[in-house]
């Protein structure tokens, strides 16, 4: 029988998509084995329809090379059958023109030709090697069963993971691979039934995504169609039978695309529209999504332009004259798939009040649409050939550390079974598009492979985000990496989504069992307390969070901080004094003669917007301007004063107190080389707390007495270039206590 004229793919059973007739492959190889004439050119009739497709891309190809590799096919096959009882030549002639009506060029078609030579003849790789060149020996080589081994129910995963060892990176491989199987599919009928269903959801599982990854359209719908009728038959059957009836009924489609015709012609812009039915499992779809189908469900307008630019021109005059969904509309053109698939997706209501699904692309993008990476000659499939080997090269790794083939079977499922993608805005790098629910460790193993072992953080449109945080569609994400990072925690397994994450995640933790969760890289020295208290003057840096070995200890403890609130081995960080007693005053109150105390939950500096309250004892309690506890204060009702800082003879002194927030991810060394940057702009720590890590990332709160305010803002620059600090800021403390915040007491005039 034909290997094509039972595709159900083609439910009407007329014209291909491309105008082309069915073709009797039996025949044609029948002529073959009979030594059938040739053609004017000197073609066997066989290999007529290959070269005609074939010349339709490239014109002038060396068609006297697939005629050499036919011949020696023909001859090593002759004698051999397929099942359904066709000369086995017949499906190396299927395979084929499949590749060659995609646009496949010269060197695949001749390894299609030839890819059972070597596994079911006598002809030997080199004999290939030899005659054809190294190029077709290696594809030829790539799709050939390595050996022929009973592996029972592991058999299509063995075959399947040969298959990758042997394809490398060449995606010309896959696309062979893929030609073959819808051949294959196409003839399934000749088989046993429960052969049918394990080969048909083999497809569904891996070679249909694969055709996706690809993006091969024109297999991946048509193997949709036929895995469709093997694993559900009365769906399939009642899906055809809605689509054949269609057919007979005047399609409301002609009239849109009528209407559209003129207002394109109109606008000056060259366009072909054209009706581009839906093929059966599509057609299923839209109706388990809408529960009945509309007359214009059928299919959907595609609008082809010579241009890219002409895209957004129609999309214009399509959104003008016609009532554009908003919800229905896609731009796959500035943000092409993972495949360089590019479209631009709308749907309006025509002037009938009809929905219409609207495809706009350029010819160039049709045929990338169509052939994917099979028309290798394209500008556009170049780039996702790229991709599409890179994603091979991470399978390869993956079937390493993964030596039971189930195991690398399940992992393959998993990363082509999500139909649905999100696209995030990765810095640097660009667009990335990951499965729906994708979390930042799966956007950093997806963007830097093993490099993301040194994942140290996140930030989600501009903000800082754990590591786990799921990502949406259209999120800014940038990746924070840190050489030095001591490699993922186990906990990363739970963030990750994508086999391609687990599995690097688990090879690391796998040859490092010794290795410590990152949050136990931070070196902080055994006698270190969560808060430590230093004399004025520079920390040594070989010496980090502990004052000097001679320094005195501090002992102006203010007398109204509440005794059971300062522990033995120093003062809080929080409740350490924001200055010291000087014989200048550091700014001018409205209450004459008021003690001032700068308060010790923001610290204020000068140029610090300040103001004040009266708080215990007369004193006035000075607040920069947007400390959380003015409005606090404010909101119960007291009395604001004005306060600002003296200027000119009377300026602040030097060595007023301030406390800083870094917040940075955790590492080794990072306490060290914090102390070691503020030693190095001359200013002392007088106290320093580290709270316990989270989530890898750690914050330290230090009290710093600095000898000019004018530096507060170097400092702060110097404390964010240490590697890891993503954010140093002015403390502002949790209120914990009133605003009776104890504070060096000066007086005012």
């Amino acid at each position: 029988m034909s290997a094509e004229v039972h595709s159900p793919g083609n439910p009407a059973g007329g014209a291909r998509r491309r105008g082309r007739a069915r073709l009797d492959l039996r025949r044609l190889g029948r002529v073959a084995l009979l030594g059938g004439a040739s053609s004017r050119d000197g073609l066997p009739h066989a290999l007529e329809h290959v070269a005609k497709a074939h010349r339709g891309f490239y014109p002038d190809a060396d068609i006297a090379t697939l005629r050499t590799a036919y011949l020696l096919a023909e001859d090593a096959h002759r004698g051999q059958t397929r099942k359904s009882g066709d000369p086995y030549i017949t499906h190396p002639l299927a395979v084929t023109l499949i590749l060659a009506e995609l646009g496949a060029e010269t060197t695949t078609l001749t390894a299609s030709l030839l890819h059972d030579t070597v596994e079911d003849t006598e002809v030997t790789l080199d004999q290939v090697r030899s005659g054809f060149g190294e190029e077709v020996a290696y594809l030829v080589d790539g799709v050939t069963k390595l050996e022929k081994v009973d592996y029972g129910a592991a058999a299509e995963p063995e075959t399947f993971r040969k298959m990758l060892v042997a394809t490398g990176s060449d995606v010309r491989v896959m696309s062979i691979k893929l030609a073959d199987r819808l051949h294959n599919m196409r003839t399934l009928g000749v088989m046993r039934r429960e052969k049918q269903v394990r080969i048909a959801r083999v497809t569904h599982d891996v070679l249909i995504p694969l055709a996706e990854r690809l993006g091969v359209q024109a297999i991946k719908t048509e193997l949709e169609d036929l895995v469709f009728a093997v694993l559900h038959p009365e769906d399939y059957a009642h899906s055809r039978e809605l689509l054949l009836a269609s057919a007979g009924r005047p399609d409301p489609l002609e009239q849109t695309a009528a209407e559209l015709r003129e207002v394109l012609q109109a606008a000056g812009i060259t366009a072909e529209v054209a009706i581009r039915p839906r093929h059966i499992v599509s057609v299923h779809r839209v109706l388990k999504k809408r529960g009945e189908l509309r007359g214009t469900d059928f299919g959907r307008l595609l609008v082809l332009v010579p241009e890219a630019a002409d895209c957004y021109a129609v999309l214009g005059e399509l959104h003008t004259c016609f009532k554009p969904v908003p919800a229905e509309f896609k731009d796959f053109i500035a943000v092409p798939k993972f495949n360089l698939y590019q479209s631009l997706h709308t749907a309006v209501a025509d002037r009938r009040g009809h929905i219409v699904e609207t495809l706009v692309r350029s010819r160039q993008m049709h045929r990338v649409a169509e052939a994917g990476v099979v028309a290798l000659a394209s500008p556009l499939a170049r780039p996702a050939a790229g991709q599409v080997g890179d994603w091979l090269k991470r399978l390869l790794e993956w079937q390493r550390s993964t030596p039971d083939p189930d195991a690398f079977w399940s992992a393959l499922r998993e990363d082509l079974a999500p139909d649905q993608e999100i696209t995030v805005f990765c810095d640097p790098g660009g667009p990335l598009v990951l499965p729906a629910g994708a979390s930042c460790v799966d956007a950093a193993y997806a963007r830097h492979g093993e490099t993301a072992h040194t994942l140290v953080g996140a930030r989600v449109n501009g903000r800082l985000a754990g590591l786990g945080t799921r990502l949406r569609d259209g999120d800014a994400l940038t990746l924070l990496l840190a050489p030095e990072a001591s490699g993922p925690a186990p906990e990363w397994l739970d963030h990750a989504q994508t086999p391609a994450a687990r599995i690097a995640i688990t090879r690391w933790l796998t040859d490092h069992p010794a290795a410590q969760p990152a949050d136990a890289a931070l070196p902080v020295p055994a006698d270190y307390a969560p808060a430590v208290r230093a004399a004025p003057g520079p920390v040594a840096a070989d010496a980090p969070g502990d004052a000097p070995a001679d320094a005195a200890p501090v002992e102006d403890v203010p007398d109204d901080v509440p005794a059971d609130r300062v522990p033995a081995d120093g003062i809080p960080a929080d409740e350490v004094p924001a200055d010291i007693p000087r014989a200048a005053e550091p700014a001018v109150a409205e209450l004459p003669d008021a003690a001032l105390r700068l308060a010790r939950c923001c610290t204020p500096v000068p140029p610090d917007a300040v103001t004040g309250f009266v708080v215990r004892g007369g004193a006035v309690a000075v607040h920069r301007a947007q400390c959380a506890t003015v409005a606090r204060m404010a909101a119960a009702g007291r009395r604001e004063l004005g306060v600002h800082w003296r200027t000119g003879e009377g300026a602040p002194p030097a060595d007023l107190r301030v406390t800083l927030k870094a917040e940075a991810f955790v590492r080794a060394h990072l306490l060290a080389d914090l102390t070691e940057a503020i030693a190095a702009e001359g200013v002392a720590i007088v106290a320093a707390d580290v709270e316990p890590p989270h989530q890898q990332r750690v914050r330290h709160t230090y009290t710093l007495q600095l000898p000019d305010p004018a530096e507060l803002p170097g400092l702060m620059r110097a404390m964010r270039q240490v590697p890891g600090v993503y954010d140093v800021s002015r403390a502002q403390h949790p209120p914990g206590a009133d605003a009776q915040a104890p504070g060096l007491r000066a007086r005012t005039r």
